[in-house]
């Protein structure tokens, strides 16, 4: 038996996932972004990089390069449309395409949140080390970043250093940042180590490495050398801006998300200029300046709704999607951390981003919390059974054990309960669900009571799988040869 019903704007969806940009609107902003590219042009402060863009039809006048869109569109048909990305061990585990969401922390704090006595202070390498193995602990924790800027080593070499303790203690997927072309090419030596060489990393790449432009329109050539070295090699390079709404961008958000998509599209184009079919990973990414405070706002919905829209964007033009979610502007683990970070998470996975950092930023992006990325985690596990959405099916309908119980019954001692509670029901780490006298019995302890203790287990408690002797020997050795390159270039 149906039920007859009139047609209506109802939408055929089985998991939960929302739009923000209409098919209409977003042609309308690639549209503005061609013309920026064509008529505005953008700054490029890289010689091999114009000379790419001039031999394949671009207008060049000094560093002000201006793009025809029949290159941009080329440069959509050849990227690819999916990045798998693999563990430390070879293990494919990120899938980079369709819906799929994959969370983890962030990078460059300069100051961390000590785990065990709460101080804020500057970020040293064992902290890149914590991060490491309690995002290795954590199970809706995905990839890797350091959370970080550490200040105990040679300072041009802490993102060399920072790959290294990432690599030693998890052997999840890793998202580095480098300063310069110089330490990449140590960082990937230092992953060929690992892997068992380049061709190998190449097949099961476990590093992507976060550059990005200038904005506005400006590409510097620390950034555009870094691109194109993984280009030339093959290796996942993610290349978003970082506007400022109001600053370094339009206040607009449709104006925004115009201007980041022509930055990070130069990007796109100059990696398949320089190698054909370079795994690339877009993004359009930006927060408002509070004109109150003059502070740029990682916790500011307009924000969120800017990064929701660039998934449509990109979901639209097929390519691999970077995106934020996770962090605050406060500067501690309270409720104005947990509102923001959840906005952000639901909106993120619902948008079907694909790799999404920043998990654990909190004070405006300035200070790195293991606290943070904790309960992070636990929102991610809540967001994710949400987005799973209902399963509808003869077994899932229940109807036998429904009229099996019939009107009045129990269904606590069903075989059916029984058999889907564990999946039907997502079960929380760290909420809590107790009756008062439970919560009472147990200390009466807050949610940040909870989280700090399970920080501070999974350091006490969990041991990441080490690597090799003979591959730490190798590692040792690049490190060894980056502080002799340094020694030589400060002489």
């Amino acid at each position: 038996m149906t039920i007859q019903i009139k047609e209506s704007n109802f939408t055929d969806n089985k998991t939960l996932q929302f739009k923000v940009l209409s098919v209409e609107q977003i042609k309308q902003i690639l549209n503005n972004t061609l013309r920026i590219l064509e008529n505005t042009g953008s700054t490029v402060h890289s010689e091999e990089a114009r000379t790419l863009l001039k031999n394949a039809g671009c207008s060049v006048e000094g560093t002000k390069v201006k793009i025809p869109s029949k290159l941009i569109e080329k440069a959509l048909s050849t990227a690819p449309s999916k990045i798998v990305l693999s563990d430390r061990n070879g293990n494919k585990r990120l899938f980079l395409e369709g819906n799929n969401s994959y969370f983890g922390p962030g990078p460059t704090c300069p100051n961390f949140r000590d785990p065990q006595t709460g101080e804020r202070r500057e970020t040293v390498t064992q902290d890149v080390a914590n991060t490491a193995i309690v995002a290795d602990a954590l199970p809706n924790i995905d990839f890797v970043m350091s959370l970080s800027m550490i200040s105990d080593c040679t300072a041009t070499l802490a993102d060399v250093y920072e790959v290294r303790a990432m690599l030693e203690n998890s052997t999840k997927p890793i998202v580095g940042w480098t300063f310069d072309v110089d330490g990449l090419k140590e960082i990937v030596d230092m992953c060929c180590a690992v892997a068992g060489g380049l061709e190998e990393l190449q097949k099961n790449p476990f590093l992507v490495i976060y550059c990005e432009p200038t904005s506005p329109l400006t590409h510097t050539k620390e950034a555009i050398e870094k691109l194109l070295y993984l280009a030339e090699r093959k290796l996942p390079v993610v290349y978003p801006p970082g506007m400022v709404l109001g600053g370094t961008g339009p206040m607009t958000i449709a104006g925004a998300l115009s201007q980041g998509l022509a930055e990070t599209l130069v990007g796109l184009l100059l990696s398949q200029l320089k190698n054909e079919g370079a795994p690339f990973i877009a993004a359009i990414q930006g927060g408002p300046l509070d004109m109150k405070t003059m502070q740029h706002s990682y916790g500011a919905p307009e924000l969120t709704l800017l990064i929701a829209a660039s998934a449509d964007i990109f979901h639209y033009l097929n390519v691999p999607i970077w995106s934020f979610a996770g962090a605050t502007d406060s500067k501690v683990v309270d409720q104005q951390a947990a509102i923001e970070a959840t906005l952000q998470i639901f909106a993120t996975a619902a948008s079907g981003a694909h790799l999404i950092h920043d998990v654990g930023f909190t004070d405006l992006g300035l200070t790195g919390s293991l606290e943070q990325l904790v309960m992070g985690d636990e929102i991610i596990g809540m967001v994710r059974r949400l987005i799973r959405g209902i399963e509808v099916d003869e077994e899932h309908l229940a109807y036998d054990v429904i009229n099996e119980v019939g009107p009045g019954g129990s269904y606590l001692g069903q075989e059916h309960t029984f058999m889907h509670f564990r999946t039907e029901m997502w079960k929380p780490t760290l909420l809590d669900r107790q009756g008062y006298a439970g919560w009472e019995a147990e200390g009466k302890k807050s949610m940040y009571d909870r989280i700090s203790e399970k920080v501070k287990r999974i350091l006490h408690e969990h041991k990441p799988e080490p690597l090799s002797e003979k591959v730490s020997k190798e590692l040792d050795e690049i490190i060894a040869a980056a502080e002799q390159r340094v020694r030589i270039k400060n002489a």
